[in-house]
């Protein structure tokens, strides 16, 4: 009697460990199929190049790594991958952690020690937000260490919520339309930043963290700000999805299907010169548009994310 039950246990058990088994393989499919359609979309990464993938040690980061890995052996095009990390310096950071971790997946790295957590702490007044100037002195370092790399793409691992919350606080703290590209040339011209998680959500990433086991390393200069802006509109998409499924996905949505003359951007389209010519509309009356139907609407080539 007592074999029988046995069994039955280990039954259970082995289907439960197949179900797991089997979701985190479809976890890993729908992040590889994301990113590679990002890298399609906006022409990411082409033969030949070389991409400085900016490993902090958050599980963003990691999984970009880990990804953009699996995607180049199936790549039917060429491209080398240097793992970088800069060590601002920051306390408690473990510098062993990352070249022991790159080392055993061999994966070419480089290791900038630069000392900017004094910096910033010199700088910045006690309680006050230090991402701006740190973002800033890290972005400086990392173009310099692309050019001495001969790395011709530097690539981030913000995903989608990161985008969205970008687009947020532009709008609601500094008064713009303003997100974060996919892909964007440096101020200087000399320098292509590509954001190749651009269409996976956060939720995703943190599950693939946990199935892999990265090392995740916590960042004590930022991560211990409780009260960034940043929070607070991470908290208001995650309550909007809470209570209305979809909403976020067509918020992301939107910002690629902008419509410049329904916005009041005169840079962008020309109010001052517009006239009427007597031609109607081949698509209709849209200078009164109805109210937007509620059915959540996707970027084009995207499987909705609630539908896969």
């Amino acid at each position: 009697m007592n074999a029988v039950v046995d069994n039955r246990a280990d039954a259970v058990t082995d289907k439960a460990a197949e179900k797991v088994a089997y979701e985190n393989n479809k976890l890993h499919k729908r992040l590889c199929r994301l990113v590679g359609q990002a890298i399609g979309d906006f022409n990411m990464i082409e033969d030949g190049d070389k991409v400085m993938v900016c490993l902090s040690g958050g599980k963003d980061s990691y999984a970009l790594l880990d990804i953009l890995l699996t995607l180049r052996e199936r790549a039917p095009i060429h491209f080398d991958i240097v793992a970088v990390n800069l060590d601002q310096k920051q306390p408690n950071f473990p510098p062993e952690i990352l070249p022991a971790y790159l080392t055993k997946l061999g994966v070419p790295f480089h290791i900038e020690n630069q000392d900017t957590y004094s910096i910033v702490k010199r700088l910045i007044p006690e309680g006050k937000t230090t991402c701006s100037l740190c973002s800033r002195l890290r972005r400086g370092i990392l173009y310099r260490v692309a050019d001495e790399l001969g790395c011709n793409k530097i690539a981030l691992g913000h995903h989608r919520d990161d985008i969205l919350e970008t687009f947020f606080l532009n709008m609601f703290f500094g008064g713009k339309l303003k997100g974060m590209p996919a892909k964007l040339v440096s101020d200087d011209g000399k320098h292509m930043v590509i954001r190749p998680m651009a269409y996976v959500k956060e939720e995703d990433t943190e599950r693939y963290a946990a199935v892999k086991g990265f090392p995740i390393i916590p960042c004590d200069l930022c991560g211990s700000q409780e009260n960034l802006q940043r929070k607070q509109i991470k908290a208001m998409l995650r309550d909007w999805e809470k209570k209305t499924p979809g909403r976020v996905e067509s918020v992301f949505s939107a910002l690629s299907t902008v419509i410049p003359s329904h916005l009041m951007d005169r840079n962008m389209f020309g109010f001052a010169d517009l006239k009427t010519d007597g031609v109607a509309n081949p698509l209709g009356d849209i200078a009164f548009d109805e109210e937007p139907c509620s059915t959540p609407t996707t970027v084009p080539g995207i499987i909705p994310l609630q539908a896969q």
